[in-house]
């Protein structure tokens, strides 16, 4: 097998034409990426269920709009906090996953972390490929990878994620951001 260069941290933006109901014009961060697979969240999905109906504790640290966001097709019953920790060392119960974006213990006290957070969202579920599944998409042109900003995980209009990744890119992506949502009205 070959050796897979690591895209974690990375947004992969989906392309107009992916189909998949589950990623139609999502942005997904990565949390973990290497020969054995690939692990994210949808970062503009937000749900209908608040953080304190869940995560009672969690609920006032959470970033506005205060939901739980929908982080992919699997394991919609498991939960993962994802937070921003500006400053080069992070509280017990965080491990950075790039630059200043990180994984949140929620089995930690919210204590250990109230005055370190810069943004945290929770996310039920996730998205996950098998070895070189992701590899065989990207090639296909199913994905955009681009870089993340810290201010992706909090976006306070996250249905409008995936035009401002794309208008934010200084190449021929950033005209992908006016794609009609159905092309066939044009």
């Amino acid at each position: 097998m070959t050796e897979v260069s690591s895209l974690t941290g990375r947004l992969l933006v989906a392309a107009p034409a992916l189909a998949d109901p589950n990623f139609i014009r999502s942005v997904v961060l990565l949390l973990d990426h290497d020969d054995e697979g690939a692990l994210g969240v949808i970062l503009n999905r937000p749900g209908p269920v608040g953080v304190g109906d869940i995560l009672g504790s969690w609920a006032a640290l959470a970033g506005e709009p205060g939901v739980v966001f929908q982080g992919g097709p699997v394991s919609l019953d498991s939960a993962l906090g994802v937070a921003v920790i500006p400053g080069d060392e992070g509280p017990v119960g965080w491990r950075r996953i790039h630059g200043a974006i990180g994984l949140v213990d929620l089995e930690a006290p919210p204590e250990l972390l109230g005055g370190a957070l810069g943004a945290l969202r929770i996310f039920a579920g996730y998205a996950g490929w098998g070895p070189g599944q992701l590899e065989g998409e990207l090639a296909d042109g199913a994905w955009y990878v681009v870089e993340s900003e810290p201010g992706d995980v909090s976006s306070p209009r996250p249905e409008g994620l995936w035009r401002a990744v794309l208008r934010r890119q200084r190449s021929k992506l950033a005209m992908f951001a006016t794609y009609p949502d159905d092309p066939s009205l044009n």
